[in-house]
């Protein structure tokens, strides 16, 4: 049993109340597949795992503790993204990757409920909160911003999903502003619990937009009470992502001088025994955007060690795996843990604070402190999907389910993306072309004068686009990754770099054919003595009227193959500077690619290029590659075009 102390910080007044959720959409009937559960499909570059999974019944149980000692259990999550359901809605299948793991909400709760039967049977409490990035990454997320806004009878239902499990708080991440302010506004509103954002302030009173911390009195055995502060933080880099939605409203300073004024007040002011912080930001400090944040991207390490008084860190937005990392704090000397349970709800983090009761010189008891902190993760592929939480989002997923089979528009001609990694085809230039379009409509937005040039890669040799009716399916498998867009800005002479590392891709050839196939691609290099596989062979492209063409002459050297390099008709000069649209995964160094993961972002808003795609075929209707296709590039020898079976 939890009970929350009334927060009185400084909180913009404009700011929603929570209230009670609407009630869930009832049931449809039996899932597809069971119970099964929710969403997504993998992403290009795979997380880091550095810790180990524990098994929810290998959890220590009580021990004999006195009445001067007691233990207080948080569970966190993060990075759910708007998964419920073990489920992958772009293949309508049970969810599976290559290390077979499960994700979605309703296995969360079971194993949210095991470690609750756990504690409660000790006599021990504990405390359920989130990192952040909740209502973006899947279609039943999508479907509920978009298609049918929340608002009235529609629950999100992620909302519906979370109040299930019974959070007791959860951090703003960065996606949770990709829809606008007034939605996330009311996916406030839906919940039973708060959303917390002490670094997200009011851009007129410097206030905090939403709350930034909430006090709970944590019931630890024996009608014991702990006072509990939950601090939550987020990024600071949603004041460039989501600039279109923020700018002017809100502001997102760092964590760091955040974290040191809210903690303060929360020890000094609230008196608090534990202080708890969930941030929406790595644990290794770095930027995946050099210097154009406002502040470090992922600073809970900064924060663990230089702002004393916090016990323990719940970590989001790296989508990284952590069991448990210590940082001994500088000022205190004290070890802070640090935890992240990877994302989508693939693990679940268990904190135990070891607490032993404080007295003053008289010999009164004043409080609590904490003197052992350990933190371990459960896997929730070792879960069973809770039967109440699938049953109250069935009729949303079903919906979802239908929205994803449905017709979004035609295409004037069959497309094929079978011969996409030797010649020119108009599938790929349908990604470019969407991907440059956005970069430019938002540059020319902003005052950036520059031209724009896009990269796509061949990720699917089976994609296809139908004559006739497109499906909402059909164009997700054309973009099997859930990547973001980004463009950096790029000299001439850098595109160059870029297009003959991409040209590795190529084995030798010095016959103009016919040459099968597999002898002309996935070359075997020192970094993929299995071949170079196809997602890392991009082709570059500009817009109509301006394209990029080029010659890939797999006679010459790699390194010496770009010939003809032109754009809108003239040589490319060597110091011109491009604005490069990249998705996310290049960005950050996936694939090696030169320059682009240190070349100055000038676009990134955090709009996923699957979706980029579905919503230009929806608006547009008709997929017309007289509109946007063109043979910009081709596959020579010695200056003579390659035939290839």
């Amino acid at each position: 049993m939890t009970q929350r102390e009334t927060t009185t910080p400084a909180t913009n007044p404009t700011s929603a109340s929570t209230s009670a959720p609407t009630s869930a959409a009832a049931p449809r009937g039996a899932s597809r597949r069971g119970l099964l559960g929710g969403a997504a499909a993998v992403t290009a570059a795979g997380a880091l795992v550095t810790g180990q999974t524990t098994p929810a019944s290998a959890l220590p149980g009580t021990s004999r503790r006195g009445p001067n000692r007691a233990r207080l259990t948080v569970l966190g999550t993060t990075d759910l993204h708007g998964n419920v359901f073990n489920w992958n809605y772009f293949k309508d299948a049970e969810y599976d990757d290559s290390s077979h793991r499960d994700i979605g909400l309703a296995k969360v709760r079971t194993l949210v409920e095991q470690v609750r039967h756990l504690r409660d049977g000790a006599g021990e409490g504990s405390l359920t909160i989130d990192a952040g990035d909740t209502i973006q990454g899947t279609p039943l997320a999508y479907y509920y911003a978009r298609v049918e806004p929340i608002g009235g009878d529609v629950v999100h239902p992620m909302a519906t999903a979370m109040n299930l499990v019974g959070y007791d708080a959860a951090a703003l991440g960065n996606h949770e502003f990709n829809y606008g302010i007034d939605t996330l506004r009311t996916f406030e509103s839906q919940l039973d619990f708060p959303l917390l954002g002490a670094n997200a302030v009011d851009a007129d009173t410097g206030l905090p937009a939403f709350k930034p911390y909430v006090i709970r009195r944590v019931d630890v055995g024996r009608g014991r009470k702990v006072k509990v502060g939950i601090l939550g933080l987020t990024n600071p880099g949603i004041a460039l992502w989501d600039k279109a939605n923020v700018e002017g409203r809100m502001e997102f300073p760092g964590l760091v001088p955040t974290a040191r004024r809210w903690v303060r007040e929360l020890r000094k002011e609230k008196k608090c025994d534990v202080v708890i912080v969930s941030a929406h930001s790595g644990a290794d400090t770095s930027s995946s955007y050099g210097d154009t944040l406002p502040a470090v991207e992922n600073a809970a390490t900064l924060v663990a060690r230089r702002v004393g008084g916090i016990d323990a860190i719940l970590v989001g937005h790296a989508h990284q795996e952590i069991a448990e990392r210590f940082v001994t704090n500088k000022h205190t000397g004290k070890k802070v843990l640090l935890t992240e349970p990877l994302y989508w709800g693939m693990r679940l983090s268990v904190i135990d604070l070891e607490l032993r009761k404080t007295k003053n010189r008289r010999g009164r008891t004043t409080g609590w402190e904490v003197v052992d902190v350990s933190s371990r993760l459960l896997d929730s592929a070792d879960a069973v999907a809770d039967e109440e939480v699938l049953a109250a989002v069935q009729a949303n997923h079903d919906t979802v389910v239908d929205y994803v089979n449905s017709v979004v528009g035609t295409s004037s001609e069959e497309l094929l993306a079978a011969r996409a990694v030797v010649e020119d085809v108009p599938i790929i230039d349908f990604v470019n072309y969407v991907q440059a379009d956005t970069v430019a409509a938002a540059l020319a937005e902003d005052g950036v004068d520059l031209p724009v040039l896009s990269i796509a890669a061949p990720f699917s040799r089976s994609a296809s686009f139908p004559a006739g009716d497109v499906t909402v399916r059909d164009v997700a498998g054309l973009y099997i990754y859930d990547n973001t867009l980004l463009a950096v800005k790029v000299t001439g002479a850098q595109v160059k770099d870029y297009l003959e590392y991409s040209a590795r891709y190529f084995q030798e050839v010095t016959t103009t054919g016919p040459v099968p196939m597999d002898d002309v691609t996935n070359a075997v290099t020192a970094t993929a003595p299995n071949g170079t596989p196809d997602y890392n062979y991009d082709a570059v492209a500009g817009l109509p009227g301006s394209e990029l063409t080029y010659d890939i002459d797999l006679a010459q050297p790699v390194g010496s193959r770009i010939t003809n390099l032109a754009y809108a008709g003239s040589p490319v000069d060597e110091a011109a500077e491009f604005a490069l649209a990249v998705n996310n995964y290049r960005q950050s160094g996936g694939g090696g690619f030169p320059h682009v993961s240190t070349a100055e972002v000038v676009y990134n808003r955090q709009v996923e290029i699957r979706q980029l795609l579905i919503d230009w075929v929806s608006a547009n209707g008709t997929i017309d590659p007289a509109a946007f296709a063109s043979v910009d590039w081709r596959l020579v020898t010695n200056g003579e075009p390659i035939t290839v079976e």
